[in-house]
């Protein structure tokens, strides 16, 4: 077990899988049940690298809250602790989380469940960063980061951002280095978000290519029978 794992929270922010709901932008190509069916598969993997990279106690920041009939159905492990994301934009949410988990005093990891190259090797690479860096940043291909990591709060990271932009990594390393905050920068990996990003899901996922495919590994008639 890595030595940082009692200092370091991983946290996973995601909105319940249900159609309509996310992924919204892969509709037209795929349909709201399967963009639905994808998020859910897309969840899963990242809560079981996050807690297979074992260096880390793991969190789903969920929205809406634990417990709402939103997430009935969605198996999640044991060993992956639940909070809310509460009100605000993703910046506000994303500040509050992280000052939680430092004043508790521990390195927190922020991550979504956007990106499948963000692997268990890759979050044991933000947690040694961390050991040696203020920061520690995985930018993504669409001008944003799928993992910010922090040993230290500062709300000019989350305020006045304008999120979902090709400027958000930029404008936060911006920031960074005006807080003269030591960053380490990981390669850049590939978001899920538009239809061109689907040739960027592992192989052994399926074919998302076609309206109505659906990920490997969902259960059509489970799935039917939670909404």
């Amino acid at each position: 077990m890595n030595g940082l794992r009692n200092g370091l929270c991983i946290v996973v922010f995601a909105k319940a899988p249900l159609p309509g709901e996310v992924k919204t932008r892969l509709i037209p190509v795929l349909g709201a049940r399967a963009a639905a069916a994808l998020a859910r598969r897309m969840l899963h993997e990242t809560l079981a690298q996050a807690v297979a990279a074992d260096c880390a106690r793991v969190e789903l920041c969920a929205s809406p809250a634990p417990g709402s009939a939103a997430w009935a159905g969605v198996e999640i492990a044991p060993a992956v602790g639940w909070t809310e994301q509460g009100e605000g934009d993703l910046g506000a949410r994303m500040a509050r989380a992280a000052q939680r988990v430092l004043a508790a005093g521990d390195a927190v990891v922020l991550i979504g469940t956007d990106c499948p190259a963000l692997d268990a090797g890759v979050l044991r690479q933000a947690a040694a960063a961390l050991r040696s860096s203020d920061a520690v940043m995985v930018p993504s291909a669409d001008g944003g980061y799928a993992l910010l990591g922090l040993r230290r709060f500062h709300p000019s990271l989350f305020e006045g951002i304008v999120w979902s932009t090709p400027s958000v990594a930029a404008v936060t390393r911006a920031r960074l280095a005006a807080l003269g905050w030591a960053t380490q920068l990981l390669a850049q990996l590939h978001d899920i978000d538009e239809a061109a990003d689907l040739c960027w899901l592992p192989a052994a996922w399926g074919d998302f290519s076609a309206r109505g495919t659906r990920p490997l590994g969902i259960d059509e008639d489970k799935e039917a029978s939670e909404q």
